[in-house]
């Protein structure tokens, strides 16, 4: 181990920043959160440090570094840009057991400053012992993707309530029993959203080994790129007990879910339903009432014909607790990899999204009202339908010459963009053997994919950006 890890409380710490200009001022701003004492030490300051100046937060001494004037200081931060002057400060403090950092000089520390992920009283810090502090930002990135921002809100209130735990239970591995339901308990996911009293509620039946009421969360995953999907949905699928997916989201997205979890497929098919849509909702009911974390993960946004809302009815009557982390939708996912904007100054106003599949609103749309100058029209689950799409928008008036794509398996690695006109469409998805999941797009705005097609699948690397971290131990 290169560097010992160790956490300083910094309150009322005399500390001494050598240097005026924004390095200096980063490292000031850090140690000001921590509630040092500061001096700077400089001929000249920039504004943000006056600022801090004037607002009697820290304290200047206009002037060159000299030995007086870090005599007696705790800590030491050179961050000039005069590499001999750097040198001079670090001796000093190492003659005078002053633990003193060298910006961008390892070395010439005898501390490094590390990347830090903050949700104060939790604070993770990752160092790289000055060798790749880029990398250990890196890495502070991935971290705070599966960190929610109410973790510091959940440490605030544990510790609140440690006197209450110790007092109810008697040793000490009673109460760390306790703080493992606690911590895996419905608190880490909806501690924002819960009154005081239930707070309590939960504690106490904790306490009391109560069973507790599992929860839902309606995840939508997106189009197909995994590093589409959100960070909620990333944490959620890191949090939850149970994964209830559908078909058509992939195993990359699956995979972001923590190792242990179990993983029920419930998906459809055209014409081959795995489960019917009263039995999906039983399941995720059942799994709650087991007092189990499900996310229900759902391809693209949950409530753009996902279902989600008749899914969340059910729930609703069960009295069953539930979240929606929504996502990017289909249309425009796949829109944006295929180089098509859905509106455009000069080609669309206005889009609209339409299901190819029947529902109880009717068993055809209106086709009429989709007949729209400037107008880009987006058709969900309607690659069996292709031929009737094409009959019924040209006879009801929609020109026969209309730029139309296909596009297949939109942002992932088998994307594949298809273009014609509308009098060809039934004839090109049978002509390319295009398979389901497609997105018919119709308007003028598909001229656009031959000059801003970006995505080029073969020359992706096939790699998702998100790594199941917190499972692999």
């Amino acid at each position: 181990m290169e560097q010992f890890p160790i956490f300083l409380n910094m309150a009322n710490f005399p500390c001494a920043v050598v240097g005026g200009g924004e390095v200096a001022y980063r490292k000031i701003s850090a140690l000001l959160k921590a509630k040092a004492l500061i001096c700077v030490i400089s001929p000249e300051i920039n504004a943000d440090i006056n600022a801090l100046v004037e607002n009697k937060q820290i304290e200047w001494l206009q002037q060159n570094w000299q030995a007086d004037s870090i005599a007696g200081k705790r800590l030491v931060v050179a961050a000039t840009d005069n590499n001999q002057v750097n040198k001079q400060i670090f001796e000093y403090c190492e003659a005078h057991n002053i633990l003193v950092n060298t910006v961008d000089q390892p070395d010439l520390c005898r501390y490094t400053t590390p990347s830090i992920v903050d949700r104060s009283p939790i604070v993770i810090a990752i160092s790289s012992a000055g060798m790749s502090p880029v990398l250990a930002r890196r890495i502070r990135a991935m971290i705070e993707t599966a960190l929610p921002q109410s973790l510091s809100g959940i440490a605030q209130y544990a510790g609140s309530i440690r006197g209450k735990i110790k007092n109810k239970l008697p040793t000490i591995d009673l109460r760390r029993l306790f703080w493992e339901k606690f911590f895996s308990s419905s608190i880490m996911s909806r501690f924002e959203q819960m009154a005081d009293s239930e707070k309590t509620d939960l504690v106490d039946n904790l306490l009391d080994d109560t069973h507790e009421q599992g929860e839902v969360w309606l995840v939508g995953a997106g189009p197909g790129d995994p590093e589409l999907i959100t960070i909620k949905a990333l944490q959620k699928l890191q949090l939850a007990d149970v994964v209830v997916y559908d078909r058509l989201v992939s195993e990359d997205i699956v995979n972001l879910a923590r190792k242990d979890a179990e993983f029920i497929c419930v998906g459809k098919q055209k014409s081959l339903h795995m489960k019917q849509q009263q039995e999906i909702n039983q399941i995720l009911v059942d799994l709650a009432k087991q007092g189990k974390k499900v996310c229900r993960l759902k391809g693209g946004d949950p409530f753009i014909f996902g279902r989600g809302g008749e899914e969340l009815e059910t729930l609703v009557e069960q009295q069953i607790p539930f979240q929606v982390i929504p996502a990017v939708t289909a249309a425009a996912g796949c829109s944006s990899y295929a180089g098509i904007p859905l509106t455009h100054r000069d080609y669309a106003r206005k889009v609209t999204f339409v299901t190819g599949q029947n529902s109880k609103a009717g068993d055809e749309p209106d086709w009429q009202s989709l007949i729209h100058p400037y107008h880009t029209l987006c058709i969900y689950m309607g690659l069996s339908k292709a031929q009737q799409v094409q009959e019924n928008l040209i006879k009801h008036g929609m020109a026969a010459d209309m730029p139309v794509a296909i596009v297949e398996n939109g942002t992932t690695q088998h994307q594949r963009v298809v273009t014609g006109i509308l009098s060809e469409l039934g004839q090109l998805q049978q002509q390319h053997n295009i398979g389901s999941p497609a997105l018919l797009i119709i308007g003028q705005v598909v001229k656009l994919h031959s000059s801003l097609d970006w995505f080029t699948p073969d020359r992706q690397e096939n790699a998702g950006a998100f790594k199941n971290y917190l499972a692999e131990k």
